[in-house]
């Protein structure tokens, strides 16, 4: 096809080429691979789309539009997506130009929302462009024929490659690509990316190799980043208060705008906000629908109908409408709470003005009083191109040992040939021998502890050398199970008699019975029974519903957003107030300067307190909930080293709070403790590569690991194929699952202790859960700063919400309510001021909504309190 053909397409709709989709169609017609990095809504799709028409399809003749089916070449390009839900929406954007421009060509889409005709359809012949998702391409990879049916493949274009780099279905994509390069050494591969902060690292897991074209989509687009500021700010915070008072306003941005898309973080959240703007508006039913990856695909599929004619005023949704759906009618996003990060915030951004040269706005409504910081934050650093930066898992040899047995499916493999293939991975290029030959074993015979098993004997090799799977029943159950996606058992929702309506997780519907009501879909919902994993439900009116709670909903604060929040503190700190948000917020940390100090770069703030309650540390590192947990912890059990203590713990993303009912001297303990590891004696350790070590043992022995890892395992027991989840309409629970893992890792502990799943999960423990290698550069950073301990008198500003989080889930909503509020009105008063009129009976509704509704913490991301006795059962170990 020749360059004119496309400018006359683009010239037939008026449109321009950008220079950077001339770049990338002359890069894919040279035959390079690279990846495109262009903001939302810019031109993307068409940039890589038209490059590969021009490069692999031949130019349209008359008589080509008659017999198209006829003459539709194999399979030649594959468009990998993240989402089923974007499977559809992308379909339609690849078809537009095919009729001008490759009339013989055809296409479809294949997931796990592909009717069973259509798939049978394409199992005897695939289109010519497929879009599908890592899952379903595993699955191509299983089939018999997957040499001849894949072998045609010219080209793969994965969509949103900063969504998949990062976790394990990256990782299934990259060992995909490395099967289909082997049987096309000339394969072309290209990416898409709109929030990536590290291009160069993120192109080299793409590709494997470093010789990667990488284009720079520079399109002149206007952001609008603001905040929806409350009248007054409150000096004294708690997570989740602000938000629904907010509520008034919200209402009215809607209403001032022809779309808007309101982000929440969390499904309870999107629950909640749906149901008070339909309460406040009334009037808006059927203008008004809320999204989220638990409803029906039936109802999802209606709602983003609606955005696209423009019929709906509002979609309350998560993240599920993050990517890359195109809802041109929608004019604003409004954000609930903190987005968290940099990358996320211009993800969602970009839903509304989603076409070149429409500006893109996006307001944060914050849900606390310090959450106005971080619209400041974030604009600064979108300004300085300040953008997280995403890795690929490394070495995940759960993911490996799929990929084995689906590869035997496959037509087969030899293990020397695959060796080198896998190898040829980012996640896989320093795979050792003995963690190759492993991984054949556990395939072969499930390892040392498996091998009387028949089921877990999944690939042998026959006469040729070549591993196959043996057993057409254990390949069924394989194709069944195959994806790296693992989330809790759901069970199903449906009227008695009527529609499904969604899923909720089943640990939720475990706790209720029949009778209760819950609000689920935006509507309250009566359960009636729970039979054969389905919560059977009626309609219901007048009683006060729980919210549904799924799991995964409190993201950490990122290190980019965190910097940006202290570099704004820091700016405070001087007097400089020179943003909306700063002014609004400015009382509250004139409050925190005035009985401490506010945090910088060059200082890590403490402040100690003694109350009835007893001795209190507050510090903030700003590093996010994750890694505060784990540094509460370590301190708690470096402390406990000098004397047997128990402490209480909450943390949030800015910091953490320690309470010993015992006597502790902070100011002297605390240096020490954070001193440990970078003294004279640690940076011998340093020098024989032991540092390392000893903060790993130093993190586990201050947790229940072994707890922790095991929920890990289970996950991992998952993918490896070791719990197999079920036929299609067969149900199994969560618990059922739980003990099947449980039972292996048992066993592993006890007859195969060098089990590398074993080992796996504990490394997952930490970099997930624990996130160590931010934990790790949190305390190298806080050993380059100077401590600042603050002696109280009473709770700043910082520290009020985290006293809130620890006690409110100890007393009854009642008590908490009038404690809260007893303590908000004897610290205004202590500042100066009083809370406003109404403000204790706010405090009472907003907390009992939020008790009963699940809001409670959901803004700051504060966490559940956790109380351990720390006893030194061993000496510290040398540093």
């Amino acid at each position: 096809m020749k360059h004119a053909d496309l400018v006359a397409w683009f010239a037939g709709r008026s449109w321009k080429p950008f220079a950077f989709q001339r770049e990338v169609w002359k890069a894919i017609g040279d035959g390079r691979s690279g990846m495109l990095h262009a903001t939302t809504g810019a031109g993307k799709t068409y940039a890589v789309w038209l490059g590969a028409l021009k490069a692999f399809a031949t130019a349209p003749k008359p008589a080509a539009r008659a017999t198209a089916k006829k003459l539709a070449p194999p399979l030649t390009v594959l468009w990998i997506t993240p989402m089923r839900a974007l499977a559809s929406d992308t379909l339609r954007a690849l078809q537009q130009p095919l009729e001008a421009l490759a009339p013989d060509w055809s296409a479809g889409a294949r997931s796990g929302d592909t009717a069973s005709a259509e798939r049978s359809a394409q199992n005897a012949r695939l289109p010519t462009v497929l879009v599908t998702t890592p899952e379903s391409l595993s699955v191509l990879l299983s089939r018999a024929d997957a040499a001849d049916v894949l072998g045609t493949v010219k080209m793969v274009v994965v969509d949103e490659w900063h969504e998949l780099l990062g976790n394990k279905r990256g990782v299934q994509v990259q060992l995909a690509l490395a099967r289909l390069k082997r049987w096309n050494p000339a394969l072309c591969v290209w990416g898409m990316s709109a929030t990536l902060g590290n291009l160069d690292e993120a192109m080299r897991a793409l590709l494997g190799r470093d010789d990667g074209t990488l284009v720079q989509g520079q399109v002149p687009k206007q952001l609008v980043i603001d905040s929806l500021l409350p009248g007054r700010a409150e000096r004294f915070p708690w997570g989740g208060h602000l938000g629904l008072t907010m509520l008034p306003q919200v209402v009215e941005e809607i209403a001032s705008s022809s779309t808007t898309l309101v982000f929440t973080n969390t499904r309870s959240q999107s629950e909640i906000w749906y149901q008070a703007i339909l309460e406040a508006k009334p009037a808006w039913a059927g203008l008004i629908a809320l999204h989220h990856g638990s409803l029906d695909r039936a109802v999802r599929e209606w709602v983003e109908a609606g955005l696209k004619s423009g019929e709906l005023r509002a979609v309350v949704c998560t993240s599920s409408l993050d990517l890359g759906v195109d809802f041109l009618p929608v004019e604003r996003v409004l954000q609930i709470g903190s987005p968290k990060g940099v990358a996320r915030l211009l993800q969602r951004a970009g839903r509304s003005g989603h076409a070149p040269g429409r500006p893109s706005r996006i307001t944060l409504v914050p849900t606390h009083s310090i959450e106005m910081v971080e619209g400041a934050a974030a604009r600064d650093a979108i300004a300085a191109g300040h953008i997280e930066a995403r890795s690929t898992p490394e070495q995940p040899l759960d993911v490996l040992v799929q990929h084995l047995v689906t590869v035997a499916l496959g037509g087969g493999f030899v293990p020397d040939d695959l060796y080198d293939e896998v190898r040829g991975t980012a996640a896989y290029a320093k795979l050792s021998r003995d963690s190759w030959d492993w991984c054949l074993a556990f395939v072969r015979q499930g390892g040392p502890s498996l091998a009387a098993y028949p089921d877990y004997q999944r690939a042998v090799p026959d006469a040729d050398g070549v591993w196959r799977v043996p057993d057409a029943r254990l390949a069924r159950r394989h194709r069944m199970n195959i994806g790296t996606i693992v989330s809790d058992a759901s069970m199903a929702v449906q009227y008695v008699g009527g529609a499904k309506i969604g899923s909720v997780e089943e640990s939720f519907a475990a706790r209720m019975k029949p009778g209760d009501c819950f609000l689920f879909g935006g509507r309250m919902l009566e359960l009636v029974r729970i039979r054969e994993m389905t919560a059977w439900v009626r309609r219901a009116s007048g009683k006060r519903p729980a919210v549904p709670r799924w799991n995964g909903g409190r993201m950490p604060l990122s290190t980019t957003l965190a910097d940006a929040v202290v570099q704004q503190l820091a700016l405070a700190s001087q007097g400089t107030y020179d943003t909306p948000e700063l002014q609004c917020v400015r009382p509250l940390l004139e409050i925190q300067q005035q009985w401490s100090a506010l945090p910088t770069p060059q200082t890590l703030l403490a402040e100690v307190l003694k109350t009835r309650e007893g001795w209190h540390l507050f510090l903030y590192p700003f590093a996010g909930r994750h890694v505060h947990l784990g540094l509460a912890n370590l301190i708690a059990w470096r402390v406990a080293q000098h004397a047997p203590r128990t402490f209480s713990i909450a943390v949030n993303d800015y910091g953490f709070e320690l309470l010993c009912a015992t006597e502790v001297d902070w100011p002297v303990l605390l240096p020490q403790v954070l001193r440990a590891g970078h003294d004279a004696q640690a940076q011998d350790a340093i020098a024989h590569h032991d540092a390392d070590a000893a903060l790993l043992h130093e993190v586990l022995e201050s947790l229940n690991a072994s707890e922790l890892a095991q929920r890990r395992f289970r996950e991992i027991a998952r993918v490896s194929g070791l719990i197999f989840q079920g036929y299609p309409g067969e149900k199994r629970s969560n618990k059922q699952l739980q003990a099947s893992s449980s039972l292996f890792w048992e066993v592993f502990r006890k007859y195969d202790p060098a089990n590398r799943l074993l080992l796996q999960a504990e490394q997952e423990l930490l970099a997930q859960e624990l996130e160590i290698g931010r934990l790790r550069a949190s305390l190298a950073r806080i050993a380059t700063q100077d401590l600042v301990v603050q002696a109280l008198a009473r709770p700043t500003p910082f520290a009020f919400p985290l006293m809130v989080e620890r006690f409110r889930e100890q007393l009854s909503n009642e008590s908490v309510a009038d404690r809260i509020a007893r303590m908000v009105a004897q610290l205004e008063n202590a500042a100066g001021g009083a809370p406003p009129v109404g403000d204790t009976d706010g405090v009472k509704a907003t907390l009992a909504f939020g008790q009963e509704r699940g809001v409670g913490g959901g803004g700051s991301g504060a966490g559940k309190p956790r109380r351990r006795e720390r006893k030194p059962s061993r000496p510290l170990p040398p540093l």
